[in-house]
């Protein structure tokens, strides 16, 4: 199925407006980012790059995109789009340079997720799309990584598919989650598609269905007994813990395990407590307790603090659609663009709100390392190169600097997906950006991973990019003056 329309029309008449003027391989480069990491948070965990992958490599109009195309009318009734641009879109074919943050990469505000340098016009189609995909996948990964930072170490599971938005949204939460630290789903066809571990066992109306819970967990045992977490809270939930002991009892003469129970309503602290002390004075000391129930970060936080004796966190709702930020505000952005004589000329757009004066440039971001963790990131212009003093010019402060030691180590954090529209790497397994994801949070120092009112980590502009940006500013405000 072809997903060249999956845009904005504002994308193809602008488009068209390339064609019908001759511009469509004038080059231009355009940049991916955030404005402000998500969840009042300290950073965002980067993801989405295996789906934007396999949407370049596969990117082409198909027939049936160009009927449609054709039956789009202005406002006089009159087709929108002339004939022969309409064949030019059926017999394209990328030719952009794309490069990207490896997926679990640590990321911060202002910094290019994601670079696109090609055809104005090819860069323009696929703005929509990159977004989309980025945009939701960023923010669920890094949703994760903040439940994940809350547990402290406990397992949490991914069980939000019933309340994801749509089938398409549902599986890119699962595949978002993995990579934020997640360490399984319940949903089935994430599994399959991505390779994720899946969990899960009965719910209310397993037990509902039965004349009792003790009936109910027998049954259940009967039919699956290397798989028996008792949901013991659709009566009585202290009681729910004890008749689950019973069938456990039972499954244990028989030479079988009781994996645990789970907790879904009530007290959770209190709840588990109490179920904790029921399961090991009955001899089930390795029994885990499992809790669901809207949780988020905050609230696995707070049943810490309070001495919940949960190891393992069923996290749905809220992190499956980004309860409480359910977008992420990533932007696509114009920064240089190649003049008639082949030279690349910056490209800046003002705003009376600093954070939304654009970066102007081919940027590149280096990323600072020392034995002790991340030492900060300089964003840079390629067509510049970075300035041999390593200094940091704050982004929203230029009073605020920071040089790096020459010495320091440091890695250019986006890496070559594309060259003149052939992938030249392929989707890497998730195993592997939850691995980076992790490694990468690791590094961070813990003032930046706070939940709240987090320190922000050293990022800024290279000295002869902030020069350049402050020049353009200038020139730019005389002219509108």
């Amino acid at each position: 199925m072809s997903l060249a329309l999956l845009t904005d029309l504002y994308q193809l008449t602008m488009a068209y407006g390339y064609w019908k003027l001759g511009r469509t391989e004038r080059s231009a480069v355009f940049h991916l980012f955030f404005r402000q990491p998500p969840f009042n948070g300290g950073y965002a965990v980067a993801a989405g790059l295996g789906p934007v992958i396999e949407f370049l490599d596969s990117f082409a109009f198909d027939d049936s995109d160009i009927e449609y195309l054709a039956t789009l009318t202005g406002n006089d009734d009159k087709p929108l789009f002339e004939s022969e641009f309409l064949s030019y879109l059926r017999d394209l074919r990328l030719s952009c340079d794309v490069d990207a943050m490896p997926e679990g990469t640590v990321a911060f505000g202002q910094e290019p997720l994601l670079r696109v340098r090609g055809p104005i016009l090819q860069c323009q189609l696929l703005e929509t799309a990159l977004l989309n995909v980025i945009n939701f996948q960023t923010l669920i990964a890094t949703k994760a990584s903040r439940i994940v930072a809350a547990a402290q170490g406990d397992a949490v599971l991914e069980f939000g598919l019933r309340r994801a938005q749509g089938i398409d949204g549902g599986l890119s939460a699962s595949r978002a989650a993995f990579i934020g630290g997640c360490a399984a789903t319940s949903n089935v066809l994430a599994g399959k598609k991505y390779g994720i571990p899946v969990k899960g066992t009965h719910a209310h109306s397993w037990v509902m269905s039965f004349d009792s819970e003790k009936d109910a967990f027998a049954s259940f045992a009967a039919v699956l007994p290397n798989n028996c977490v008792f949901l013991v809270d659709t009566y009585d939930t202290l009681e729910g813990v004890q008749r689950a002991v019973d069938v456990g009892r039972r499954l244990r003469s028989q030479g079988l395990e009781m994996v645990g129970i789970r907790l879904d309503s009530g007290d959770l602290a209190y709840l588990s407590i109490e179920a904790r002390k029921i399961l090991d004075d009955a001899g089930f000391p390795e029994a885990v307790i499992v809790a669901s129930n809207d949780l988020d970060e905050r609230i696995v936080e707070s049943l810490k603090a309070q001495g919940a004796k949960v190891a393992v966190w069923g996290v749905g709702t809220r992190l499956a659609t980004a309860y409480d930020q359910p977008a992420l505000g990533g932007v696509y952005k114009l920064g240089a663009m190649m003049d008639e004589t082949g030279k690349w000329q910056p490209k800046i757009k003002l705003s009376e709100q600093v954070i939304k004066t654009s970066i102007p440039g081919t940027l590149q971001v280096r990323r600072f390392e020392t034995s002790t963790g991340f030492a900060g990131d300089i964003i840079y212009d390629e067509s510049l190169g970075p300035d041999d003093r390593n200094t940091l010019v704050g982004l929203r402060d230029d009073t605020r600097r920071k040089c790096m030691p020459s010495d320091t180590e440091w890695t250019d954090l986006l890496q070559p997906v594309m060259r003149q529209g052939q992938i030249v790497i392929p989707p890497e397994k998730l195993t592997v950006s939850r691995a980076r994801a992790e490694r990468q949070l690791e590094k961070l120092h813990p003032s930046i991973r706070h939940q709240l009112n987090p320190h922000e980590s050293p990022v800024g502009l290279d000295i002869r990019l902030h020069e350049l940006r402050a020049r353009l500013t200038r020139e730019a405000r005389e002219v509108t003056t």
